[in-house]
């Protein structure tokens, strides 16, 4: 885990950071449909998993830009920006109804990747226990799969003083409108770190690379 130390006094954002961090400590969540339709069909085609894929997929776009890759040090009241951050997957047990949190590390190699991921996915249904471990892995977004429903809203609630930086996102099932297949998407942001135009640029990033994914041959 590495990162750098973010001059406050040249950060592009510095009076949107000092405003959102000291006078009005809030959040910013937006939900979106984004056409899925290519990377299902890539899925189906190479019989890859749809959910590895996407993780895989959104891990790239967070970590494309240093705006969603930043954190905040408490001990020393400090803004830094990560190298790299990585996803916390989550398996669902259908007997307890409970998750188990799987940490993933991001790695630009996809192949490299989807085999970790479900390796790690495999692991983890081995046990029942939830398994957070927020303070060895605080370079980690949060990144859950609501399988069971395809919503059309959702927020995500922190306490307002606490200056959590990483994005939270959570996605739900895909359903075909109008002849394409469509999927909810919330990403959550501090608002110190992020306003309007950076979240909904998840969205945009999200589509472009999922275009640029199904269109590159893997098989």
């Amino acid at each position: 885990m590495n990162y750098k130390v973010v001059d406050r006094e040249t950060y592009y954002r510095k009076g949107v950071f000092r405003h959102f961090s000291e006078d009005c400590k809030c959040s910013v969540s937006m939900t979106a449909r984004i056409d899925v339709t290519d990377l299902a069909e890539y899925s189906k085609r190479s019989g890859t998993k749809f959910y590895i894929n996407f993780l895989f997929i959104l891990s790239k776009v967070l970590n494309s830009r240093e705006d969603y890759r930043m954190g905040y040090l408490w001990q020393t009241d400090e803004l830094i920006c990560y190298d790299v951050i990585n996803p916390i997957q989550y398996v669902f047990h259908e007997n307890t109804e409970t998750c188990t949190p799987v940490y993933t590390e991001y790695c630009e190699d996809y192949d490299r990747f989807y085999a970790a991921a479900l390796r790690d996915v495999e692991e983890a249904k081995k046990t029942r226990e939830y398994g957070l471990d927020a303070e060895n892995h605080p370079n980690w977004f949060d990144a859950s799969y609501i399988s069971w429903l395809s919503y059309d809203s959702l927020n995500i609630e922190l306490p307002d003083g606490y200056l959590y930086f990483a994005p939270i996102v959570n996605w739900g099932k895909y359903r075909e409108e109008n002849g394409r297949l469509v999927m909810p998407v919330t990403v959550r942001m501090n608002h110190a770190v992020a306003d309007g135009f950076l979240v909904a640029n998840v969205f945009f990033l999200l589509e472009k690379e999922i275009r640029s994914f199904a269109g590159t041959d893997r098989e």
